[in-house]
């Protein structure tokens, strides 16, 4: 899932086909939901193959995020591919959040068996096992703001922009990043609505679970 640069000429080669500028639904300081025109193919891979996650983030994770970057390079050839970029990014997302998290959602888990336990003078039951199964994209998104201290200050991307995102990843803003992800994996994918600036706020999220690792 690496970006080759032979990946990267014959998208260059294929983008020969078709030249000119393209306006596409992108944010810029002060501007979250305004347009960018990209004059060339050039400028396009400039700008998404600077996403690329920071080292120090695991090898797994920054190759699914890279399947992403490669889909969304695609989408310079025809846009509709864009969506499947995001689903891409979003299955990224969740690993990422997995990987760093569920350790957290364990522990507190397991302390409530054992207070429960406890106060009804029993041992803990195996049915009363953890299962990471039930921990769900919401459930993270909401613990990275409840739990690991992230605020909108703390996103580059919304530093730059402008904006909040907070209210959308604890489900109280609509439409909510958990729902986001639902729609394309669960219900219409290519009839979803394009959302600009996320394929950024999910590298900011990423790179936000494992900031101790990063150097």
């Amino acid at each position: 899932m690496t970006i080759t640069s032979e990946f990267l000429v014959a998208l260059a080669h294929a983008a020969e086909i078709s030249p000119g500028e393209r306006t596409i639904p992108w944010p810029s300081p002060g501007a979250p939901g305004g347009f960018v025109t990209f004059a060339n193919f050039a400028e396009w891979q400039k700008i998404i193959c600077g996403f690329r996650l920071a080292s120090g983030v695991p090898h797994d994770m920054v190759d699914l995020f890279d399947r992403a970057l490669k889909l969304y390079l695609a989408a310079w050839l025809d846009f509709d591919l864009v969506v499947a970029g995001e689903m891409a990014a979003f299955a990224a997302l969740e690993h990422s959040l997995r990987d760093r998290y569920l350790n957290s959602f364990r522990q507190r888990h397991m302390e409530k068996v054992i207070a429960r336990a406890k106060r009804e003078k029993r041992e803990p039951m195996l049915n009363e096992n953890f299962r990471h199964d039930s921990v769900k994209l919401s459930d993270l998104l909401q613990h990275m703001h409840q739990h690991d201290k992230l605020t909108d200050d703390l996103l580059p991307c919304i530093r730059k922009y402008g904006g909040s995102v907070m209210r959308r990843l604890t489900d109280k803003g609509s439409p909510a990043l958990a729902e986001l992800r639902n729609d394309r994996a669960h219900g219409n994918p290519f009839g979803s609505e394009y959302q600009s600036g996320l394929l950024e706020l999910i590298r900011d999220l990423i790179e936000y679970a494992y900031r101790d690792r990063i150097r």
